[in-house]
């Protein structure tokens, strides 16, 4: 393994604005101001933890551009790969649920700088010098086909470079409008992948995978880690270059109490999380990236040790419901300590 274990990232950041607490939007007077995006939130869990990591987008030059770059450098990413174009940055409204009251998002990114990014606007040999690996989730090419083109050029350079390729099949039902061919651009470029993380949701919808045998709507509160060995062979079955297959299981009994664990699977064994009870579910934006993030610094820093970096990747995430924001802003410490059992919360003085 080469030393800088350097890790690269590609997406869109956007702005996101929430009503204050659990207003719902036709009560806001105002909005809190975050900066975030699923690969950029995997990129932060990765700087906290101490991995070099640098984050590829296409930003506008104007201060809310700045600003996100900003929010990046705050947190140890690196920016310098960040090309400029366009006019804006994407924007996200979210209103956060509670209860049996889900959250909501309203997307308004059409025709912002990430949007309208092409093919040959990045320089990859350059961006994947010294690096070891890449992610990239669903995301990117759902915003448009520009964004696709260039993900897919971005997959291809990094096999060629010899890096780690992992995605995060995200599927998401408000995006995909350009008229993309969501099947064949997200099998193409899942084909590259040396790890995929997904759940039952983006495994049907992106492939029609789903797990033999289950009704995943009759789940609810427990969902069963032995009833996706069969989509995770499946998704081995169709992409052979993948090494590892991860499923996130989510248990959603209200908006604010929520189960969750993990399985990963490599090509032989099956390996299963501990499950943790969420039951005051501060904010769930970004639970996958958290579990990104976790599940890559812990197959960078213990290599044949599949348990412990699953445990790893748990654990970060489950820590991420008790974060404002789209990122997780857990140290090493704090994510060992509750994998040791101590989820008592008490202070640390």
């Amino acid at each position: 393994m080469k030393g800088t274990k350097k890790v690269i990232t590609f997406g869109e950041i956007m702005l996101r604005l929430a009503p204050p607490g659990f207003l719902r939007f036709s009560q806001a007077n105002s909005f809190d101001v975050i900066y975030g995006g699923g690969e950029s939130n995997v990129a932060v869990s990765l700087a906290n933890y101490g991995i070099p990591v640098d984050f590829v987008t296409r930003l506008p030059k104007n201060d809310i551009g700045e600003c996100a770059l900003m929010e990046m450098r705050k947190r140890g990413v690196g920016t310098d790969k960040i090309i400029f174009g366009g006019d804006r940055l994407g924007i996200y409204f979210l209103e956060t649920g509670a209860v049996s009251r889900g959250s909501k998002v309203v997307y308004d990114r059409t025709h912002s700088a990430m949007a309208e990014i092409q093919k040959g606007m990045v320089d990859w040999d350059s961006v994947f010098e010294g690096a070891e690996w890449f992610h990239w989730t669903g995301i990117t090419p759902a915003i448009s086909q520009g964004a696709a083109d260039a993900c897919i050029e971005a997959v291809k350079a990094a096999k060629k470079h010899g890096l780690t390729v992992s995605t995060d099949l995200n599927y998401r039902a408000k995006l995909w409008k350009y008229g993309g061919d969501r099947e064949a651009i997200m099998t193409e470029l899942t084909s590259y992948c040396d790890i995929i993380l997904g759940n039952e949701e983006d495994a049907e919808k992106h492939f029609g995978i789903k797990p033999e045998g289950l009704d995943i709507t009759t789940q609810g509160e427990h969902v069963k880690a032995e009833a996706f060995l069969s989509v995770c062979q499946q998704m081995m079955k169709k992409f052979p270059n993948a090494k590892k297959v991860i499923t996130t299981l989510r248990g959603s009994l209200s908006a604010s109490h929520n189960t969750w664990a993990g399985v990963l699977y490599d090509g032989k064994n099956m390996f299963t999380s501990p499950e943790y009870q969420i039951t005051h579910i501060v904010d769930r934006v970004g639970g996958g990236d958290s579990f990104m993030g976790g599940l890559i610094y812990g197959l960078l820093t213990w290599p044949n040790d599949d348990q412990k970096a699953l445990n790893f990747a748990v654990a970060a995430s489950c820590l991420k419901h008790t974060i404002v924001g789209d990122a997780n802003l857990v140290t090493v410490e704090e994510v060992e300590k509750l994998m040791g059992g101590d989820a008592s919360g008490r202070v640390v003085r």
